[in-house]
């Protein structure tokens, strides 16, 4: 297959990317280098990999057939997102409509990478796929939360008008190597933190919960939908459960760090829980996450590790 991934120099889209070649696809890579780098790619040099550095607010021209298009584009983290909301709102509107545009010229299957935040601070729990979430529209979080519940329903209007092959995969707490030291989510920051001995910032009193699924897990999640005809939405997570703090006691033993926890306030729409159920993506996809919480840790903090003598990114 020949497959476009927006958003391909980034944390996911670089190890879907690298799945993608292994198993003898053609990937071409479109980033505009925001919050992704070439260092990520740098090792995907070949014939059957090629890179674009452009956006995706702009329409996308790119020759030859293709078969699939998996749109990762966006802000993920909220450092980023909250730097630049305006930018993040025209991403999932304009950027996706784009992406659509593409795959329905080349009658390609498109995948959507969509999120857990769709479903807010969730009354809900665990969260299925038919739960319409409870988002504050005008909060802080709204410019990344809102911007994918926009994409979702683009993306729905693309296959029921415009007979697109879609499907939305909704992604609960990725975490890996490769994902930014200052990233601002829990996995990444805990473990920069540990590592040059500062305090870990737990906020609140560290009991809201979340789902951590290891970033090779959830690219195979992503090739199973691309390879089906389901529309979605499908959950992509972990449905092993833990609490922030114990994120970071974890993080603390694994390093073996003698930092301090420091508890800050609670961001305003901070999620209390987070926890997907996954039994579509068992029953529709054959897909369940296999990597151990300790085992993805450990090879995280290893990558961040070399990461600290060499923290350029091209």
């Amino acid at each position: 297959m020949r497959i476009l991934v927006t958003g391909g120099a980034g944390f996911l889209g670089s190890h879907l990317c690298e799945l993608l070649i292994a198993r003898g696809d053609s990937v071409v890579c479109l980033d505009d280098l925001s919050t992704g780098c070439r260092e990520n790619i740098h090792h995907l040099t070949g014939p059957r990999f090629a890179y674009i550095e452009g956006s995706v607010l702009t329409p996308i021209d790119i020759d030859g057939d293709f078969d699939g298009v998996v749109h990762l584009a966006s802000p993920a983290s909220p450092q980023a997102y909250l730097a630049r909301p305006i930018f993040t709102l025209r991403t999932g509107s304009e950027g996706t409509r784009h992406v659509l545009e593409f795959a329905c010229a080349k009658a390609a299957r498109f995948i959507l990478a969509s999120t857990s935040e769709i479903y807010g601070d969730p009354l809900v729990h665990p969260q299925r796929e038919d739960y319409w979430g409870n988002v504050n529209p005008v909060g802080p979080r709204s410019v990344y939360d809102e911007s994918k519940r926009y994409a979702e329903a683009l993306t729905t209007a693309y296959r029921s008008s415009r007979h697109v092959n879609t499907g939305i995969v909704r992604i609960f707490n990725a975490y890996g190597p490769r994902m930014r030291p200052d990233d601002g989510r829990v996995v990444s920051s805990f473990i920069d933190q540990a590592l040059r001995g500062a305090p870990l910032t737990v906020f609140g009193d560290g009991s809201q919960t979340r789902s951590l699924c290891y970033v090779d897990d959830l690219v195979r999640g992503i090739v199973a939908m691309l390879a089906s005809n389901e529309p979605g939405p499908i959950n992509l997570g972990n449905p092993v459960e833990l609490t922030v703090r114990e994120t970071a006691e974890l993080v603390l033993e694994l390093i073996g760090s003698r930092s301090q926890i420091q508890l800050c306030p609670l961001p305003q729409d901070d999620v209390r829980r987070r926890r997907p159920d996954i039994s579509l993506a068992r029953a529709q996809l054959g897909w369940n996450p296999r990597v151990p919480l300790q085992e993805g840790l450990a090879r995280t903090i290893e990558w961040h590790a070399r990461k600290l003598s060499s923290p350029n990114c091209l």
